[in-house]
């Protein structure tokens, strides 16, 4: 066997070490999904602050040494049971691979909602996402548990939500074992997706949330019933984003309302929904008087309307996809 000099040595061991980093830093497509609850430091909640436009702070009343907020549709909850829960909802799906282009999924739940029970189980998010064949992973905060409240928490506040999606990138990071993914995660492209009193939430961050152009999306399901200037904003100036809507009777108006408003702009919009939710495409969709607003997720214009969307979305396939009917 011929001898190898010192200097040959040191160069393979180099080598090795660097094709070590390489291998530590490219993760394996996911070989099973991943659903956990984690808290997270910069969740919505806790919240101690001065909602905007308002003159009195978030926990308005005190009672038996117990701080309660009085909501504008469910009366008084309180601090200790309503708004300290700092879980986020992460789900890496089967098949996931960082190396590909990808989008990172933020949801948005709405009044009465607990993420395991609701965003999970009920609503089925992250199974909407795994039969979608869409390559992104998803990320949900708790906001008011179980409660009739949309506050945003500290997501009212600038440059909020740029420091929870750097937060999530380091979770995801860990929760698919590979600490040197984080700068994959780091920039993805977002997509939002709200759901009833997710509107409240998502239209702050829209406004100021700090993520600037990496939101690439906004979904909004039987959402929007407030803040259309913010949402109207966002759209007009927005220029690698799509938008889309879909409603039933009890966010009619204020749907009616945006598109009157984006007509006013020069913002052309269809009332469909399109093959493909590329950028610049606005939609809104109007769905049948029959459809129940608490099953809005899972149950609208057609089952599992997550599916649905999801697939029209260009440039984001989980690896090898087979042939799937468009819904």
């Amino acid at each position: 066997m011929t001898a190898v000099s010192p200097k040959t040595l040191a160069i393979m061991a180099v080598l090795a070490g660097f094709c070590g980093v390489i291998s530590q830093s490219t993760a394996a497509p996911s070989a099973n999904s991943k659903t956990e609850i984690v808290p997270f430091q910069t969740a919505p909640f806790p919240y101690d602050g001065l909602p905007p436009g308002q003159d009195k702070p978030f926990f308005d009343i005190e009672q038996d040494g117990r701080r309660g907020h009085t909501s504008l549709r469910g009366g008084i909850y309180w601090e200790d049971t309503t708004y300290s829960d700092r879980s986020v909802l992460l789900h890496v799906p089967k098949g996931f691979d960082p190396g590909r282009a990808a989008l990172l999924i933020v949801f948005f739940h709405g009044n009465f909602a607990r993420l395991e029970r609701d965003v999970q189980n009920r609503q089925q998010v992250p199974r909407q996402i795994l039969e979608s064949g869409l390559n992104a992973v998803l990320v949900a905060p708790q906001f008011a548990v179980n409660a009739a409240d949309s506050s945003a928490g500290r997501f009212y506040e600038a440059g909020a939500f740029r420091g929870f999606l750097d937060e999530a990138s380091s979770q995801l990071a860990r929760s698919i074992g590979n600490g040197r993914t984080k700068h994959i995660f780091e920039a993805l492209p977002v997509l939002l997706i709200a759901y009833s009193g997710g509107y409240m939430p998502a239209a702050w961050c829209l406004h100021h949330g700090g993520a600037g152009d990496r939101v690439r999306g906004l979904v909004l399901l039987d959402a929007l019933y407030a803040e259309i200037d913010k949402f109207a904003d966002w759209i007009e100036w927005s220029e690698a984003a799509f938008f889309f809507s879909a409603y039933s009777r009890s966010a009619r108006e204020e749907n009616i309302n945006l598109q009157r408003l984006l007509g006013e702009r020069g913002i052309d919009f269809r009332t469909a929904l399109p093959d493909t939710l590329t950028p610049r495409t606005v939609a809104f969709l109007a769905t049948g008087e029959d459809v129940v607003h608490g099953d809005f997720v899972t149950r609208a214009w057609t089952d599992d309307p997550l599916v649905t969307i999801l697939r029209r979305i260009p440039g984001y396939p989980r690896g090898r996809m087979r042939d799937r009917t468009t819904r």
